[in-house]
């Protein structure tokens, strides 16, 4: 059992943007009102946390994590990969043993059913969206075991799953290099609708759509992370707009009332010049940056670097991290 080690407080930043922009423009930081808690999260004897970029809060406030089965891929693990925490960091639940090859995210619908991408293809499984119930049995699943692919049915390395309260459910499908670059939608019973995107840099195409996430007016949220931008569509993948101040996002999460929460785990001097990592915290309503939670550790090699996000009512922060294997909470002072 990881030991509780209580609260570490670090100094944090906020960044501020002038006003609603399409690119990136941060201005001056100032000091932002949280904390962090290490090792928060009690796991069993033995185990340890896995590489891990996603992590959601369910309608009842229960932390659910999707980690790489305490290594760096689920494949040849028997170890459960799903697991559910309340707000004080002790383990309610966890199933999943056996099922997954490289888990990759993790969403709570308003039914506190749980979705979960499996970023990758192996030995008959991976390549697919599985829906469970709270208890986790298997509800629906999406895409065909195993098999990458571009068609109505395949995925290939989807990243991020979301569902609007109609129950329509949208996949960001891709992960780079020589997968896909879409966003697919199903209905609620998992039959294709449509899907929108190819690989490029223009308006509603997508490198790497590596994040996605719905704000209370039924807008669609895409980390388009290689590009550097979040697009924004409507339902029927209609492009609205760009957002560039929210950095070469990892991961999204938005709040019930709209608060952004963005992860960004790849800025530097050579990919996005000018912008460090770290969660920037905002407001879809006028795409403001209010706030900046910095990586840990100097600028130049961050020694935590958070991929996934999300938040729960109380506007604690949790951060997935991938290659330092660790969940951290960030609490308000």
């Amino acid at each position: 059992m990881i030991p509780h080690t209580g609260r570490a407080r670090i100094t944090l930043a906020t960044a501020i943007v002038t006003g609603i922009s399409t690119f990136s423009g941060m201005a001056a930081a100032q000091s932002t009102p949280y904390h962090l808690v290490e090792n928060w999260a009690k796991l069993p004897e033995g185990r340890t946390w896995g590489a891990t970029n996603a992590v959601n809060v369910d309608p009842s406030g229960n932390i659910w994590v999707f980690d790489r089965c305490g290594g760096l891929t689920c494949v040849g693990s028997n170890v459960a990969p799903i697991m559910k925490f309340d707000s004080s960091g002790k383990l309610l639940k966890n199933f999943g043993e056996g099922m997954f090859v490289f888990p990759h995210a993790i969403y709570v619908d308003k039914g506190g059913n749980i979705w979960v991408a499996d970023g990758q293809g192996k030995e008959g499984k991976g390549q697919q969206v599985t829906k469970f119930s709270p208890d986790g049995k298997v509800l629906l699943k999406l895409g065909k075991a195993g098999v990458a692919g571009d068609g109505p049915d395949t995925f290939n390395q989807p990243s991020a799953v979301v569902v609007a309260p109609t129950g329509e459910i949208f996949v960001a499908d891709g992960h780079g290099g020589d997968t896909n670059a879409r966003v697919v939608k199903f209905s609620s019973d998992g039959k294709f609708i449509t899907s929108w995107g190819k690989k490029g840099t223009a308006p509603g195409e997508f490198d790497t759509p590596h994040a996605i996430a719905l704000d209370s007016t039924g807008r669609l949220f895409v980390g388009d992370r290689s590009n550097s931008r979040i697009q924004i569509f409507d339902q029927d993948g209609k492009f609205l707009t760009q957002w560039k101040q929210f950095g070469r996002p990892s991961g999204i999460f938005i709040d019930a009332k709209d608060t952004i929460y963005v992860t960004d785990s790849q800025s530097d001097e050579k990919v996005n010049p000018g912008v460090k990592q770290g969660i920037r915290i905002g407001s879809t309503k006028d795409g403001m940056v209010k706030m900046f939670i910095p990586a840990l550790g100097p600028d130049t090699k961050p020694t935590s670097v958070t991929e996934g996000v999300s938040a729960d009512p109380a506007g604690n922060v949790y951060g997935a991290e991938t290659s330092s294997k660790n969940l951290r909470k960030y609490v308000k002072n």
